[in-house]
């Protein structure tokens, strides 16, 4: 008996670590933050970004907004607002790996990089490319919630299955299995 309850101790400890785990393996399940999109959009798509890429009005900008204690920001045009949210989609996405999506088509957008804590501008770059962004179910809809960064410029892969909302809420195979595991210990144990 005291068999049985160490393993059901340690069943119910693996299911409950699983559940706080922060990050989603897949896109589109849902999200652990309820202001995790308003974040992102408070983030990377605010309006009354500057045209130029002129350092001193973008410093002054990011001074005024917040992000002085971000190195890296990445800034879309608040007209893209419904194409980004796309990309969370199976008409604008791709999976690309654990919760990230990566847009069908590449995406114009400014990124900003500065001295940490500081506000000073080390370089601005208009880029174009393809968006990868972690997509999590919030109000029953995918939204993006984290602008990864695409370094390695990578573009979608058309043998990849498309990011939807039909995955939102459905357990990662992870979940499944233990679930399964606990059952079967139970069944097996607790007779």
């Amino acid at each position: 008996m005291a068999n049985l309850r160490a393993l059901l101790s340690l069943a119910v400890c693996l299911l409950l670590s699983q559940q706080t785990v922060a990050k989603n393996d897949s896109p589109c399940q849902k999200s652990k933050w309820k202001t995790a999109f308003d974040t992102f959009v408070k983030r990377h798509i605010r309006s009354g970004t500057p045209d130029s890429l002129d350092q001193n009005e973008w410093e002054k900008y990011i001074r005024n907004h917040g992000g002085c204690n971000r190195p890296t920001q990445s800034f879309l045009h608040p007209s893209d607002l419904d194409r980004v949210k796309a990309v969370c989609t199976s008409g604008g996405g791709k999976t690309y790996q654990e919760n990230l999506c990566i847009s069908r088509q590449p995406f114009n957008f400014v990124t900003v990089r500065s001295e940490p804590g500081t506000c000073g501008i080390r370089s601005i770059h208009r880029e174009t490319k393809h968006l990868i962004l972690a997509c999590e179910v919030l109000d029953n809809q995918c939204l993006p919630v984290h602008f990864e960064g695409n370094p390695q410029n990578a573009k979608p892969d058309n043998n990849a299955r498309a990011c939807q909302q039909g995955r939102a809420g459905a357990p990662s195979l992870k979940m499944t299995w233990l679930w399964l595991l606990s059952i079967f210990v139970v069944l097996i144990y607790g007779h």
